[in-house]
Formats: structure tokens, C-alpha cells, sequence
């Protein structure tokens, strides 16, 4: 598993262990992870030597929001700060200072709503933590590149994502595999055979009964042995069993449309491959 993948587990373990999946409509920590990510991207500045990007990353969450996250908040910011410092190392970034990722409370956004500001911050200049930060206002310019890192530059504008930006569309089911459909024709009645194995005979507790005074009790079964082979085996019956004229001594093969005698009786067994 790559480091990113095992910070990823770490934020969606913490989550899931304190609310399970109660906030599903909220905004999932782990997508602040990966749009942060994605921030860091879009806003690098190109120098000489080297490719700098953003040092402190503002989020802004809606009340709701931000009060899901109190239990664990601290936590949250730690691994988000190691997220970002990760991804950075991945991709040769450089950051005047490590990563830093404050929390901030937007009245003005909705639930499953929230925004990303950067900025590149001089070491001096870092807000403390818990300090207030106002929005910017909501439009994203790609910054052009740079020839060396601006000093103490003002925020980004903040980007807000929204949930059908950010949420993961549910996977679809993977469709069921077409299954094969065994029936006996029993005197112009058709019966499926749902099961593995079906036994055919006068009694009542048979799965297939038939109502022939020359037929036995329990007379044959009908077995899928794998998902090409289908057999007959007589049980022992008194007047046995016949496919297609010739006697079963021990075991038949069936394929479509083969006949079944037992006593005066004929079934039809039929087969559709899928």
C-alpha cells in the first residue's frame, strides 16, 4: 500500500470509528485530502530550479460541517498536514515552510459544501493557530508562472467544491452472471429444476412426483455435476429408466430435448445455455 493509500485509511478509520456511515450527506474527510491534493496542483510556481507550491491551506466548512469534525479535529489537521507533506515529497514540490492546514467555519456554505484557499506564507508570517480567516472572494484565476516564490502573497481565491463535485458516484453492481435453465416436461407441464439435485417418483416427497402406478417411489434423480453436465442416475428402481430408448445402468448424461421413460410414463428434459 503507497503512503498516500495508508493516510488515506488512517483519516477514513478515524471517521468511520467515531460516526460510521451517519454522515454521508457531510463533507468525507478524506476527500478534503485529496481536493487539498488537487489544490497543491494547480497552484504551483515554477523558478529556476525548482516548483513551489502553497504552505498553508485554509478549508472552510459550514457549521454543520464543522461540527462533525470537533471530536477529532486536532487529529484531522495532523493527518492532513502529513497528506499534503506526502504528496509533495511525491511529486518534487517545495514548500517554504511544511504544510499547514487551518479549519475554518463558512455560515454562507451549505452542508457537504466546502472551499480551499492557499497562499504562500513566510515563516514569520503563518497564522497561529485557531486565528480567524475571512473568505476571500469565490473565483478561481490560475496564478501564472513565477520566476522565485511570492513573499507573504494574499490567499487564493477559494474554490468551493459542492457534492456532486467531490462525492464518488456509488459503484454499480456488477450484473449477475446469466445462469443455465434445466426444466422436465412432465405430460405438457413444465417444471424448472431450481436445485443441484431432483429426485422424480410416486412419492409425494419428491421433488418431481409422478402419478404412474409402474413408476417407483423414488425412481431417478436428475444431478448437475458441473455447469456443462447434467446426468440422470436411476435409484433403483423396479422397472428402471430409459433416455432416448436405452436403459440407464448406473448414470445418463442429458442434453436438450432428450427423453426420460420410466413405467408408461415419458419426460422431456430440456436445457438453454446461457
Amino acid at each position: 500500500m503507497s503512503v498516500l493509500r495508508a493516510i488515506e485509511s488512517r483519516i477514513e478509520g478515524l471517521f468511520e470509528g467515531v460516526f460510521g456511515r451517519a454522515f454521508r450527506t457531510h463533507v468525507q474527510p478524506v476527500e478534503l485530502a485529496r481536493k487539498l491534493a488537487k489544490e497543491m496542483d494547480e497552484h504551483r510556481s515554477v523558478s529556476v530550479s525548482r516548483v513551489y507550491v502553497p504552505n498553508e491551506y485554509t478549508v472552510f466548512l459550514s457549521p454543520g460541517d464543522r461540527s462533525q469534525f470537533s471530536a477529532y479535529e486536532g487529529s484531522l489537521v495532523g493527518e492532513l498536514q502529513e497528506y499534503l507533506a506526502e504528496h509533495a515529497r511525491r511529486e518534487g514540490y517545495a514548500m517554504l515552510t511544511p504544510a499547514r492546514v487551518l479549519l475554518e467555519t463558512d455560515a454562507d456554505l451549505a452542508i457537504g459544501e466546502f472551499g480551499i484557499a492557499t497562499r504562500v506564507a513566510q515563516p514569520d508570517e503563518l497564522a497561529p493557530a485557531g486565528a480567524a480567516v475571512h473568505a476571500p472572494p469565490r473565483a478561481t484565476p490560475a496564478p501564472p508562472p513565477l520566476a522565485v516564490p511570492p513573499a507573504g502573497e494574499a490567499p487564493a481565491a477559494t474554490m468551493v467544491y459542492r457534492p456532486d463535485e467531490h462525492l464518488e458516484p456509488p459503484p454499480e453492481p456488477e450484473p449477475e452472471p446469466e445462469r443455465e435453465r434445466a426444466t422436465l416436461t412432465v405430460g405438457g407441464r413444465v417444471v424448472p429444476i431450481s436445485s443441484e439435485r431432483v429426485v422424480v417418483g410416486r412419492s409425494r416427497e419428491c421433488d418431481v412426483r409422478v402419478d404412474d402406478g409402474n413408476v417407483s417411489r423414488r425412481h431417478f434423480e436428475i444431478v448437475h455435476e458441473s455447469p456443462a453436465t447434467w446426468v440422470v442416475v436411476d435409484l433403483g428402481s423396479t422397472n428402471g429408466t430409459e433416455v432416448n430408448g436405452s436403459k440407464v445402468e448406473r448414470r445418463t448424461a442429458l442434453d436438450d430435448g432428450d427423453r426420460i421413460t420410466v413405467g408408461s410414463t415419458e419426460l422431456v428434459f430440456g436445457r438453454s445455455r446461457p
